[in-house]
């Protein structure tokens, strides 16, 4: 499903965020990514979806090299990610139920099954009585909850999340924890990155730990680093 092979990432400026980095995710896996601030995670994850295009080594998707894919082949990627990124992105002058819709617009969806797709989205996460609500009225938990519910409107086969639970309390980190897990018991395959400890003691899922761009340890629950 997902697959690195001595990749390879350097920025403008010479910084180096990944260093020879390889690994498998299956697909129907759920896999958490940790380390510090800094060590890569987000950048392995913008170079699953070709946000950005590693320097050397290859990224398959599907089995397709993600890395060198034409920029108007990009939209058929990542019809099939779902992604949640760190800084929410939500548009502040939208609905709850408009954000969601956006990307089933920019698809193309019609008006019958997309409004379907976005209420089935928003009751998975628990906002559907919020629908007609602007995301500034939202509590932070509630914010994340929706940026789930725009990741997977489209039904995505991969979804991504990066430091999902940063900046939430326990509760609300459990919470979407829980929503993820119902995610991948349907067979979704799901990569998280997060430096939250208590997340990463989610026994039986595998941990790839990051430290300075570099791959330290795969291991499975129980904290994810030597």
């Amino acid at each position: 499903m997902i697959s690195f092979s001595q990749v390879n990432k350097r920025y403008p400026g010479g910084y180096q965020a990944l260093k020879n980095v390889s690994f498998d995710i299956a697909e129907g896996e759920m896999v958490f990514l940790s380390g510090h601030s800094g060590a890569g995670k987000s950048t392995l994850l913008k170079l699953i979806a070709a946000i950005e295009r590693p320097n050397s080594g290859s990224v398959l998707v599907n089995n397709q090299n993600v890395g060198v894919l034409k920029e108007r082949a990009l939209p058929y990627l990542r019809r099939n990610l779902g992604i949640i990124f760190q800084d929410h992105k939500l548009l502040f002058d939208r609905s709850v139920f408009d954000n969601v819709l956006l990307p089933l617009q920019i698809c193309g969806f019609d008006y019958r099954e997309s409004h379907k797709r976005v209420r089935a989205a928003l009751d998975k996460v628990g906002l559907l009585k919020r629908e007609k609500s602007h995301p500034i009225a939202l509590s932070g938990g509630e914010q994340q909850r929706l940026c789930i519910a725009r990741a997977i409107v489209n039904r995505p086969a991969i979804l991504l999340a990066d430091e999902p639970t940063g900046n939430l309390d326990a509760e609300y980190a459990q919470e979407i924890m829980a929503i993820f897990r119902s995610f991948h018991q349907v067979g979704v395959t799901l990569l998280i990155s997060t430096h939250d400890t208590n997340v990463l003691q989610d026994n039986g899922v595998r941990v790839l730990a990051l430290r300075q761009g570099e791959l330290q340890t795969i291991t499975s629950g129980g904290g994810g680093g030597k």
